[in-house]
């Protein structure tokens, strides 16, 4: 049976609530287990270690099944006087200033993977995997990630296994709620792309928390949710590589 992947992004103290009620929603469809992708201080504002809360939170959706999975740090790239116009728009327009890992240098990177990591200590288990904010990782970060001994990461066009080089093919399904246009894009491109994916092996869902706060962009994640139970079994990333 071909598999579905649900990750929640952003996971934080500030999302805390939304999360919540997103994973609510998903357990009522039938989804119990996902990848949450966890920041440790988010933009700079939120750090997991001065949360005792949401620590306890996300102990116990870890112990109800979900994954969790290292999501940058910050999630905040600052912009650089030497930044060209493709990475300024790549950076600033098209992820909103949210590209992290673009274009840090390995040791940069790999001291960021290494706090972030012990941020997460208090976690009953390990973490295997590191997703890039905004799915942006350079060439350098991206041996970072393989240095720190993580098992898998994300782009929004695979998924690649460090253990074998793998790389698995498979474009997200994932939604832009910061303007009215965006909205709209979103939502033919993924009723288009759903369609196209049909037969995967692998479906990818994609949420963020303000998903929960557009109705039509929820009504659609959960429409697309229900029909792809239908014929897939909803499992986190960690027992999608475990199965591959």
């Amino acid at each position: 049976m071909p598999d579905l992947v649900v990750s929640l992004h952003d996971v934080s103290p500030l999302t805390q609530e939304s999360c919540t009620r997103i994973l609510e929603q998903l357990a009522e469809a039938g989804v119990r287990q996902t990848s949450l992708l966890v920041v440790p201080n988010f933009h700079g504002k939120a750090p997991v270690r001065e949360h005792p809360e949401f620590q306890q939170w996300l102990s116990s959706q870890v112990a109800a099944g979900h994954e969790p999975v290292l999501h940058g740090y910050y999630h905040r790239r600052q912009s650089k006087p030497g930044d060209s116009p493709l990475t300024t728009f790549t950076t600033e327009f098209y992820t909103a200033g949210e590209g992290e890992f673009f274009d840090l240098q390995r040791d940069e990177a790999l001291k960021l993977l290494q706090r972030g990591l012990a941020t997460f200590k208090f976690l009953p288990r390990v973490i295997s995997g590191f997703v890039a904010p905004a799915w942006l990782l350079g060439t350098e970060a991206r041996e970072a990630v393989r240095l720190a001994r993580f098992r898998y990461t994300t782009s929004v066009g695979g998924v690649w296994m460090f253990k074998d080089d793998r790389h698995i093919p498979s474009r997200s399904l994932v939604w832009s709620t910061r303007s009215s246009w965006r909205q709209i894009v979103s939502l033919g491109w993924n009723s288009s792309l759903a369609g196209l994916l049909r037969g995967a092996g692998l479906l990818r869902i994609g949420i963020h928390p303000p998903d929960y706060e557009v109705r039509a962009v929820w009504a659609q994640i959960k429409t697309l949710i229900a029909r792809a139970l239908e014929t897939r079994t909803a499992v986190s990333y960690e027992r999608f590589i475990e199965k591959v």
